[in-house]
């Protein structure tokens, strides 16, 4: 059971730790927004993605993604198309300050992102599901249940950390001037991510 656990944390961990379009959001959003409670839309609904995911990789159902092909490209450009769109919206978005708070990302804009970049990038779907659900077949009964668990949690602790860590940054900068650079960065690295899945979706054919 300890080595299960174990291995859910440590594989979790390292799977989220990168910054890719969902970090980068999920920290943008903390940053952003005038007050902290305002992120929890977005906090909420990447924990709960991710949970769908991680579960969807521990059972099984993950098996009908990596054995059908024509889904997998149909997954990767849907995700290509909000990514570029996603970053484009963020480029063009202006942070909220202490004159102009009502520039902040609406709960529904947030929502729709965050479930975009959680559901539809392939990269985050294509990590979850074939190292999660891969390593997962080592486990059976209370120690599989264990290992999904520890994922689970790892998770929402880590973007309930973004969030914060991102409410922390936004605090130094009451003009905004800094989330703007940010929210260029992000757009940047969106966007990247964009052209990493247009290479990899090039490469299937």
């Amino acid at each position: 059971m300890l080595a299960a656990i174990l291995h859910g944390f440590v594989l979790a961990f390292g799977l989220i730790l990168p910054l890719g379009a969902q970090n980068v959001f999920v920290f943008n959003q903390g940053a952003s927004q005038p007050k902290f409670t305002r992120t929890i839309p977005v906090i909420l609904t990447a924990s709960l993605c991710d949970t769908l995911l991680i579960l969807s990789a521990v059972l099984g159902v993950s098996v009908i993604v990596l054995t059908v092909p024509v889904l997998q490209i149909v997954i990767f450009s849907i995700g290509i198309l909000f990514l570029l769109y996603m970053g484009w919206a963020i480029w063009k978005s202006e942070p909220a300050n202490l004159s102009q708070k009502e520039a902040a990302m609406s709960t529904k804009k947030q929502i729709l992102f965050a479930m975009s970049v959680s559901l539809l990038n392939p990269h985050a779907i294509l990590d979850t599901i074939g190292v999660i659900g891969t390593s997962s077949l080592n486990y059976h009964g209370a120690e599989k249940a264990a290992f999904a668990a520890v994922c689970i949690i790892v998770s929402w602790l880590w973007f309930f950390g973004l969030a914060i860590a991102g409410k922390m940054v936004g605090n130094f900068d009451s003009e905004g001037k800094f989330l703007k650079l940010i929210n260029k960065l992000s757009s940047l690295i969106i966007w990247g991510v964009a052209v990493y899945l247009i290479i990899q979706l090039a490469k299937s054919f």
